[in-house]
């Protein structure tokens, strides 16, 4: 008996490993293929050599936590204790399913917005709780008046991705101005705010729930330095929540992993004293940029990318196929593996659009286009 009988193996494994089999250029995974700064490979290099290799605190290297919380009040302006309001986590996912499994109760009623990452439902059902799977608007704007109807008494926890994956969009201040009268009247509702892509935004600056003095208190933000600083493989992130939502996820926290991989927490403070963060947008956006021009020449219709290092693309033009046909088809005949969106539904709604990552370098994005241009 199967406690998840009706998850198998993620979009993302699925559409790698076609990849590797056809030899084909890979941008389905939300991974990088250019170096990392290498003053953080040799503060890495440097710490892995000193006797720092014993456990750290639960909640994170304490000079690290105190740069987290500068970096949120250079960020937002938000004024944290890097003692009761931060922890690191061995990567976002891993904050993610500790803030549900800590805060959300059996029989109670979970929001996730569709398309969504596929790591919210599974924390929630292993809670014995009700995810609530809500389709955004067809431009991938929240449908307030659908979330509306759907809270009730049951409703515990709303989650959030700003900027969005897989679609790139962001949040606007009436989204946030519907959300916080939202709460108003369910006091009872807490939000899970993903933000692991809150440095990489283009024409927009990011707006955080960090900001919104009326919901910080009942929210609970997931930052990625594997995002921001290209180390995905590193897995470690961070969580910015209140007093009292932090003791109960601590709680979980220090069952999951107890504390993460000393060495990275150690290079990752040393790196933050030079680190350019607020410049990711405008090295990401010159790739955006590019990508984008090289896709005009072929029959993809480029859907707006706000945020995240993702492009959506709608195929109309080219087949009638639904998403996962096609991307399987671009995969072994054509030499290009990207990500269906039908996966990110759980009506697996079509939309006739795919994910391209583009955090590439830009020869393998011209190499992808070079084979899309056969279409």
């Amino acid at each position: 008996m199967s406690k998840l009988p009706h998850i198998s193996t993620s979009i993302f494994s699925i559409m790698s490993q076609l990849a590797n089999e056809h030899n084909a250029i890979n941008l389905s995974q939300g991974f990088p293929n250019f170096p990392v700064d290498s003053l953080l490979k040799e503060r890495a290099a440097f710490w892995s050599k000193q006797e720092i290799h014993q456990y750290l605190p639960m909640a994170g290297y304490p000079p690290l936590l105190e740069k987290i919380a500068q970096l949120t009040k250079d960020s937002y302006q938000r004024i944290i204790d890097p003692n009761t309001n931060i922890i690191i986590t061995a990567g976002a996912t891993e904050g993610i399913f500790a803030t549900i499994q800590a805060l959300v109760m059996p029989n109670e009623e979970v929001i996730i917005l569709d398309p969504s990452y596929d790591c919210y439902e599974t924390p929630i059902l292993l809670c014995n709780a009700i995810p609530k799977r809500i389709n955004l608007n067809d431009d991938f704007t929240p449908n307030w008046e659908l979330i509306g109807n759907t809270v009730n008494s049951k409703t515990r926890m709303i989650i959030i991705n700003n900027p969005h994956n897989p679609t790139g969009t962001t949040w606007k201040e009436h989204d946030f101005i519907a959300l916080e009268k939202l709460t108003e009247s369910n006091p009872n509702l807490i939000i899970l705010s993903d933000e692991v892509y809150e440095y990489i935004t283009f024409e927009n600056k990011h707006q955080s729930i960090n900001q919104r003095e009326k919901l910080k208190e009942k929210s609970i933000a997931i930052s990625s330095f594997g995002k921001s600083f290209h180390i995905t493989g590193w897995k470690i992130g961070y969580i910015v929540a209140a007093e009292d939502l932090m003791k109960e996820i601590k709680k979980v926290h220090q069952f999951l992993v107890f504390s993460v991989n000393s060495i990275a927490q150690y290079a990752i403070n040393d790196y933050l004293d030079s680190a350019k963060i607020h410049e990711l947008g405008w090295f990401y956006q010159q790739k955006r940029d590019f990508f984008r021009s090289l896709l005009k020449e072929t029959k993809f219709e480029l859907l707006p990318c706000e945020g995240s290092y993702f492009q959506i693309a709608n195929y109309s033009k080219i087949t009638n196929e639904n998403d996962l046909e096609f991307a399987k088809k671009l995969v072994t005949q054509f030499g290009v593996a990207t990500i269906p969106l039908s996966p990110f539904y759980a009506d697996h709604k079509q939309t006739n659009c795919l994910r391209f990552c583009f955090a590439k370098e830009e020869e393998t994005l011209v190499s992808a286009t070079e084979k899309l241009l056969k279409l």
